[in-house]
């Protein structure tokens, strides 16, 4: 079977998995009130808007374990913030972008999440795109998939 994110029809679009109304954070938040949104909302990652609400980064799991293992600064900056941390720029991907892109470019990066963005505003986070999104439209995909006959290459 060869899955390929798409349909016969139409290659999925981002906008068509994507988690909607992300929850973000402010760059000037403390490190506290990061975590409690994560935990609170049960998300790995979040978009951060400067106050303008632009998008500047993305602040993850990942980059809170990094100083968290560090105990020293963990405890002894005073002030640490979410700007502190975060990832900047955010990588992000427009809406209408086919789910294989976006798959790639997270492979390529290395990276677990896209933020999604309108077509032509890279300033307004409206939607993140995760791993975890990517593997619910592979199950989609190979379950939509399951009675399709077996081909033998060559044949």
């Amino acid at each position: 079977m060869n899955v390929h994110l798409q349909s016969d029809r139409h290659p999925h679009l981002v906008a068509e998995h994507m988690a909607v109304d992300p929850i973000i954070v402010r760059a000037d938040a403390s490190l506290t009130e990061a975590v409690e949104l994560m935990d609170a909302n049960h998300v790995h990652g979040l978009p951060v808007v400067d106050e303008a609400g632009i998008l500047v980064g993305v602040l993850s799991q990942t980059d809170l374990n990094r100083a968290r293992s560090t105990e020293y600064l963990w405890a002894n900056w005073p002030g640490l913030a979410v700007r502190h941390l975060m990832t900047s720029p955010a990588i992000t991907v427009a809406r209408s972008t086919p789910l294989l892109a976006a798959a790639r470019k997270m492979e390529e990066l290395g990276i677990h999440r896209l933020v999604v963005v309108e077509d032509g505003d890279a300033t307004n986070p409206i939607g993140l795109l995760s791993m975890t999104d990517l593997i619910h439209a592979l199950a989609d995909e190979t379950h939509a998939h399951a009675g399709d006959p077996v081909m033998e290459p060559g044949t």
